[in-house]
């Protein structure tokens, strides 16, 4: 059996082809950075505009890659949702065409559940049950991750997710976008305790995140350098920035592992493919005997490999195909559980 993912959550557009064992047989992903860069985040219109342009292509890549065609697809899965709306409507749109043209059964995909997906991707996946900490540019959620389809949310950010942080910082230094790489850069050699910014872990047991507060110390920090006359030092900011993100980060996925009494840690989304939070959680892991798993940076960003294992992992032949779903902006949790 072969499955075709497919994902257009936000300002890629991705898709691949796995087969039931999960094994990848092509990725594609077209990226979106040259076009939203001069603006210094995501243009929601553009980015719409560009996923109707490169679906099409990108798909057919995909099949070409794999070596196969549209006739040896058993099954389709797209991302339903969270995302922006105009994006997710192009993708999902596309695959309810392709399977109802096709006669294929359509599977939605929870764009979370793609990225705790992820962590299977690996060669040596974690057993269950594990935490997972999804950290994005519009995700910063810890879950509890029972069984494929089974995700118990135990924490989630209360403002600004970890990845709109970083982007925000690089915009108020006039480092460009997307901000996560372009701080980790210049973070680089840079002496983490020159500056020192907030951490805000909130209530005594809390595993919810806060990430606004910091992005303000931050903008208040240069303006008040600039009005005192003395030059900023974007490295030492970015060092400052990145070390206050990645310990709360840290310390609110150990403090979940100890509520949860669970040995195993994993990371997904966008920002755990920053060097420093992978470094920082795999050295306090090992202190504190817990196993951690980490996907390859390939698969820490958005892609249609994750949406097509997740869906695997979703389908049921005896279900009705998701033909005449509709797309959703917020992911729900009925009784705690991440809606996959």
């Amino acid at each position: 059996m072969l499955v075709l993912g497919i994902e257009t959550s936000c300002d890629e557009t991705a898709a691949a082809v796995l087969t039931e064992d999960g094994r990848v047989l092509a990725s594609v992903v077209d990226s979106q950075v040259a076009i939203h860069s001069r603006f210094g985040g995501v243009v929601p219109e553009l980015a719409s505009r560009r996923h109707m342009e490169a679906v099409a292509p990108v798909v057919f890549a995909a099949l070409d890659g794999a070596g196969v065609g549209l006739e040896a697809i058993d099954f389709v899965a797209a991302t339903q949702g969270p995302g922006l709306v105009g994006s997710l409507l192009v993708g999902f749109s596309f695959a309810k065409a392709l399977a109802y043209v096709r006669r294929l059964p359509l599977v939605g995909v929870n764009h979370m559940a793609g990225h705790v997906a992820s962590v299977f991707l690996t060669e040596d996946p974690p057993a269950f049950p594990f935490v997972c900490l999804v950290a994005s540019g519009g995700h910063s959620s810890l879950f509890l991750v029972e069984a494929p389809a089974r995700l118990r949310l135990l924490g989630q950010t209360r403002d600004d997710a970890a990845g709109e942080a970083f982007d925000k910082v690089a915009k108020i230094l006039g480092l460009g976008y997307p901000g996560g790489p372009l701080v980790s850069a210049a973070a680089q050699g840079a002496d983490p305790a020159a500056i020192r910014f907030p951490r805000a872990l909130l209530e005594e047991d809390s595993l919810d995140f806060s990430f606004s507060g910091i992005k303000t110390a931050v903008a208040q920090h240069v303006w008040q350098e600039a009005r005192a006359g003395r030059p900023v030092s974007p490295g030492e900011v970015c060092a400052g920035f990145q070390e206050a993100v990645v310990e709360v980060l840290v310390a609110k996925l150990l403090r979940a592992a100890a509520q949860c009494r669970c040995p195993r840690l994993a990371l997904a989304g966008g920002v755990a493919a920053n060097e420093r939070l992978r470094a920082l959680l795999a050295a306090r892991a090992t202190a504190s005997g817990l196993a951690v798993w980490l996907p390859a940076p390939a698969w820490c960003t958005d892609n249609a490999a994750m949406i097509a294992l997740a869906g695997l992992a979703k389908y049921d032949p005896g279900l009705p195909s998701a033909l005449d779903a509709d797309v959703y902006s917020r992911s729900s949790f009925p009784g705690g559980l991440l809606a996959v």
